[in-house]
């Protein structure tokens, strides 16, 4: 029996010392796959794709997460799949987006746990250490709460003279639902005093701003993840590939952004009053500030109605929901003019700003109708008449592909004494009736006075519009937002995966 566990230990060996490595990362295939699994107890997956560009930004801190891990002599190990290559495994592990990221544990490939934490690599380390061992380290000594402190920019510390007292059990429930952030637990008396605290208790130690936040309040897991969602993030953050996550994450649903160009004169006077303007909304509004110059930021500025030349500029939204803008009355930024507006927000005074272009001259002069916000309720709502509606977007692949079928269908019905054919461009004009999600969307507005709203589910085909006009918007159609087929924005499209397929759904997302 013996003879035969050595055997097999020697073939895992074996095997997994066929699993090439690049940069500290393992290199997965079909072939070495179940292999891995059995030669590392704990290993994270990327499933990920050559061309995704999320990808390549999470590349960096992926292998230096790898990196830092294996240099501990941790028998945690990260390793990546190249999905397009590897489409069994991908299709094994209902891989849909890029990057998809998985955690395996214990050998065990039935049931892995999705990755939910920051693409920083602390963040990673800290995700996977959470998931391996205790929600806390007990801190014995001082030198590993300095070290816990120094290696990690966001960290928290409990001190607890009884480790089993009620606080402390609290703590350690705050810490089982927090996975991207350390937590240490100590009850030795030289941490107390090196920290300079006093009683019971619990400090977050942060690499900017104040540099420490105590807690004070009642003890209890609520109350705990409060305080640190509230601390954990700067009081102004610049949104990137890698913050997106937590921007995004967090409990913290309304924004004010900044958009600014970093290389300006006058970059750092604007975000001092950014920041001024932060300390009284802390925990209420999140502050970002976004480089109006880099290009991948272009399609936030265009979702906003901003072009590079009207920057800096601030707007305000919310993501609850649905997503609500705001626009300031004041187009200069200074600390009083940002709180006046951020007051207004929180006491509810505020009006949604919505973006309409003008009315053209030549609107309904050709077969398809071109509406804008301020002509939209009239012409949609107008009780004598069925109107069919496409919302897209001018960058739109697949708005692109339907655009001669839509106009066939215009000049079909353009004689038509009550069906109007109609599109409206939402990257520049908003409606308060309609959310737009995904392009191109595709809604119904029958002739009544119902104000009644169908969407069109059908087949993007000349026939397939002329069924549903036909008959009345039965034929491809369902209630407004039933229809089950738009893929949600995942806020701005600052969302942290790609689509395997980008036509799949046959919709570009916001």
């Amino acid at each position: 029996m013996m003879m035969k566990s050595v055997v097999l230990l020697a073939l895992v060996v074996a095997a997994a010392a066929q699993i090439t490595e690049e940069e500290d990362v393992l290199v997965l295939t079909k072939s070495n796959f179940d292999e891995a699994l059995a030669a590392h107890p704990n290993i994270l997956v990327e499933f990920y794709a050559p061309w995704c560009g999320h990808c390549k930004a999470l590349a960096p801190e992926y292998a230096k997460a790898a990196g830092i891990l294996k240099g501990e002599g941790s028998d945690i190990r990260l390793a990546k799949v190249d999905a397009t290559e590897e489409t069994e495994l991908a299709q094994e592990f209902g891989v849909r987006g890029y990057p998809t990221i998985k955690f395996f544990k214990g050998g065990e490939k039935t049931t892995p746990k999705e990755y939910t934490a920051g693409r920083q690599a602390d963040d990673i380390v800290n995700w996977l250490k959470k998931k391996t061992g205790p929600a806390a380290a007990k801190l014995s000594e001082v030198t590993q709460a300095e070290s816990l402190i120094a290696d990690n920019e966001v960290a928290v510390i409990g001190f607890f003279k009884d480790v089993e007292s009620d606080g402390a059990k609290a703590f350690i429930k705050a810490a089982e639902a927090i996975d991207d952030i350390p937590f240490g637990i100590t009850s030795d008396d030289a941490v107390f005093s090196k920290f300079e605290v006093t009683k019971d208790g619990v400090v977050l130690f942060k690499k900017f701003d104040e540099g420490r936040n105590t807690f004070d309040g009642e003890l209890s897991k609520e109350n705990l993840l409060s305080f640190i969602k509230s601390n954990q993030l700067p009081l102004v953050i610049e949104f990137t590939e890698q913050t997106a996550p937590k921007i995004f994450g967090g409990d913290i649903k309304s924004h004010i952004l900044l958009f600014v160009p970093k290389a300006s004169k006058d970059f750092q006077e604007k975000l001092d009053h950014f920041k001024k303007a932060a300390e009284g909304f802390k925990g209420k509004i999140l502050f970002i500030f976004i480089d109006s110059v880099v290009e991948d930021n272009q399609r936030i500025l265009e979702f906003f109605g901003l072009k590079k030349e009207e920057c800096p500029a601030l707007r305000l939204i919310t993501l609850e929901d649905e997503m609500t803008k705001y626009k300031p009355e004041s187009s200069e930024i200074t600390a009083e003019n940002i709180i006046t507006f951020c007051t207004a927000f929180t006491e509810g005074k505020l009006k949604p700003h919505l973006m309409s272009q003008d009315i053209p001259e030549d609107w309904d002069k050709n077969p398809v109708k071109i509406l804008v916000g301020k002509n939209f309720e009239e012409v949609v709502f107008d009780a004598s008449k069925n109107v069919f509606v496409e919302f897209y977007a001018p960058w739109c692949g697949h708005c692109k592909q339907l655009a001669p079928i839509w106009d066939q269908l215009g000049e079909k019905y353009k004689d038509h004494a009550d069906i109007v054919v109609a599109k409206m461009d939402s990257t520049a004009n908003e409606i308060e009736t309609v959310k737009v999600h995904s392009f191109p969307t595709l809604k119904f507005f029958p002739a009544g006075d119902d104000r009644k709203i169908i969407d069109y589910s059908g087949e993007r085909t000349l026939e397939g519009f002329t069924k549903f006009l036909e008959s009345g918007g039965k034929d491809g159609g369902a209630p407004a937002g039933e229809d089950g087929e738009d893929e949600e924005v995942d806020d701005l499209d600052l969302e942290d995966t790609e689509d395997v397929d980008s036509d799949a759904e046959g919709h570009d997302e916001l």
